[in-house]
């Protein structure tokens, strides 16, 4: 069986799913299950962080896929971060690229994002 970290944190912008190791059919359900306990609200960004990223198959897509499917129907958006090269040439060969917003670290993404007006 593949090994797969997964770690959860919350920052400004919104949730923070840091992924390490193999991402296949064998751990795709690590993140899939954590999705609907995120603290993920209207107009917050979702990341994912596939800075540790070491292998990523089609169920690996389609868990990210899933992910952008909940931000959106929270009304949010996604981004990824820290995408390995060998990653990034799949998501451009598949046309994910045009999919997802990527920043090379966490804190450009945070910096691109921009909250929500708030009613005055």
């Amino acid at each position: 069986m593949s090994q797969l970290t997964v770690t959860t944190r919350t920052l400004p912008c919104g949730p923070l799913i840091e992924v390490a190791g193999e991402l296949d059919h064998h751990t795709a359900h690590q993140i899939r299950d954590a999705l609907p306990n995120l603290p993920l609200q209207e107009g917050q960004q979702l990341l994912l962080d596939l800075g540790g990223l070491e292998f990523c198959d089609s169920t690996g897509l389609t868990v990210m896929i899933a992910a952008r499917n909940h931000a959106l129907a929270t009304h949010a958006t996604i981004a990824l971060t820290a995408v390995p090269d060998r990653v990034r040439r799949i998501l451009s060969i598949v046309g994910l690229d045009q999919v997802f917003p990527t920043h090379p670290t966490i804190a450009e993404a945070e910096a691109a994002w921009t909250p929500p007006d708030r009613p005055s």
